[in-house]
């Protein structure tokens, strides 16, 4: 296969295996959804190889170059970001498979494969029209996922998709923009053509609310707290760890690709770095207050966006922005590895205790000590402890910041892990036994050994990233940002 045919084929095989997933029978389609998240997670292992050899891999659909034909390309950020979107469709699909309860029904399978192919193709785009088309294809499927949860999700799912084509609505406004004052929609060309700094501010303002609503940033995050707890385990975990993703990396390209070309960047930067220090504060006390599993890592998450968008402001103030570029994109993966495994674990320690309340779950440990093992090791990435890859990300962050002098992200970077820390262990002390009480003879209504078996393996991974994180520093050094992708 050649470098080129691998762009396309993390969008493509998804697509096809969704669609017949809609036809096949509950194992067929299962089967078949576990066999393409593998052969996307080697495509996106052939794909950093071919980067780390010759750097961007480019692809002209159909051989029309733009601004007329679409143009899809690979870098060091597409190539993380298709592993970690492989990663967790794998594991999702694995759980679902193994117990139909956490999948929701079949229309899982076929809805997977549309999210897996959208969120894929939005991570190799350059064409901002192109990025809107599969943004909504994404919401649909996500919005249909979340509604899988049953007639209690309803509501949570239909507050999701307002929110979301509101978010839609400014992004296409800043397309329009962009199509409007440069004839392209092709990234690369409208930023050579680009020429008037207040209508490319202008651009970034309208991505930046667009896709802080669209990934729960600070104050625009009321629909993801009532959407994970109301979505099927399986669904938390795809929604957490890969969903979000596809924004946060649309706005990334903006501020790639227009932030050098207005001084009006600068400022717009420092507000979502605002957002950001905003969320991790509000996030983490807000999950110290909860008292159910999948709420709990619920506000985590709007936490943990937070410092995702940390890297806009200081790949502005940094005299290195590439340590502030990769450190956000390595918090990102691990976030996504980690807050996997912690949604599939806390799933399967609810299923098992009959309740998702950290009062219902007292001597779990001693039955499910596993399960509860990849809730403390997720919590210790999610925390930035070492030697876990969150560490190598948030020791990036803390470098760029003292670079840049920005000593206040610093304290926020170790207030946040505190935070974290602290609703980690919460919902570790709640699995205790009683005091006096050694026998751990509660009765479990245990889950499929492939249940218990993911979550630990996902949390495993984000140690072993941590400790050969020089993998991926190297892909994403071989394209840097800027790179002309």
């Amino acid at each position: 296969m050649s470098a080129a045919a691998l762009v396309l084929a993390p969008v493509f095989l998804p697509l096809a295996v969704g669609a017949l997933s809609a036809v096949l029978p509950r194992r067929a389609a299962a089967t078949l959804t576990v066999i393409a998240a593998a052969a996307t997670l080697m495509f996106a292992v052939l794909l950093g190889i071919a980067v780390l050899d010759a750097g961007p891999v480019r692809l002209e659909v159909a051989g029309w170059a733009p601004p007329v034909g679409i143009l899809l390309a690979a870098d060091g950020l597409s190539v993380v970001m298709i592993g970690l979107s492989a990663t967790a469709v794998l594991a999702a699909a694995l759980v679902a498979a193994a117990d139909d309860h956490f999948a929701g029904g079949h229309a899982f399978w076929p809805l997977v494969g549309a999210a897996a192919a959208a969120v894929n193709g939005v991570f190799v785009t350059r064409d901002v029209f192109t990025a809107f088309v599969l943004l909504e294809l994404l919401t649909i499927a996500s919005v249909a996922l979340v509604a899988l949860g049953g007639a209690r999700s309803a509501a949570a799912a239909l507050r999701y998709l307002f929110v979301a084509v509101t978010g839609s609505l400014f992004f296409l406004l800043a397309v329009a923009l962009t199509y409007g004052h440069t004839g392209t929609v092709d990234l690369a060309q409208a930023a050579e053509r680009a020429d008037d700094t207040v209508i490319v501010g202008a651009i970034i303002a309208l991505t930046v609310v667009g896709m802080a609503a669209k990934t729960a940033l600070f104050p625009l995050h009321s629909w993801l707290p009532a959407a994970h707890p109301a979505a099927p385990t399986a669904v938390s975990a795809l929604l957490s760890a890969l969903v979000i993703k596809a924004s946060i990396v649309i706005l990334w390209r903006i501020v790639e690709y227009f932030g050098p070309l207005t001084d009006l960047a600068a400022p717009l930067a420092t507000a979502v770095g605002v957002a950001g220090a905003a969320a991790v504060l509000w996030g983490g006390v807000l999950a110290l207050r909860r008292d159910r599993l999948k709420s709990i890592i619920a506000y985590s998450t709007v936490a943990q966006v937070g410092y995702m968008v940390l890297l806009v402001p200081l790949v502005f103030t940094a005299s290195d922005p590439q340590v502030a570029w990769i450190g956000g994109i390595l918090i990102t993966l691990a976030h996504g590895v980690a807050k996997a495994a912690m949604f599939l674990a806390a799933g399967a320690l609810a299923a098992a205790a009959g309740t998702g309340r950290l009062d219902g779950l007292e001597g779990t440990i001693s039955r499910m000590p596993w399960t509860v093992a990849a809730i403390g090791l997720a919590g210790v990435s999610l925390a930035g402890l070492p030697p876990t890859l969150g560490f190598v990300g948030k020791w990036m962050l803390v470098q760029a910041s003292l670079d840049a002098g920005a000593w206040w992200w610093l304290a926020l970077l170790l207030g946040g892990g505190l935070l974290t820390f602290a609703y980690t262990a919460r919902m570790l002390r709640a699995t205790f036994n009683p005091p006096g009480d050694f026998s751990g003879a509660r009765e479990l209504t245990r889950p499929a050994r492939t249940v218990a078996i993911v979550p630990l393996a996902l949390a495993a991974l984000s140690v072993v990233l941590g400790l050969i994180p020089w993998l991926l520093i190297d892909v994403l050094s071989a394209a840097p940002m800027g790179g002309g992708a």
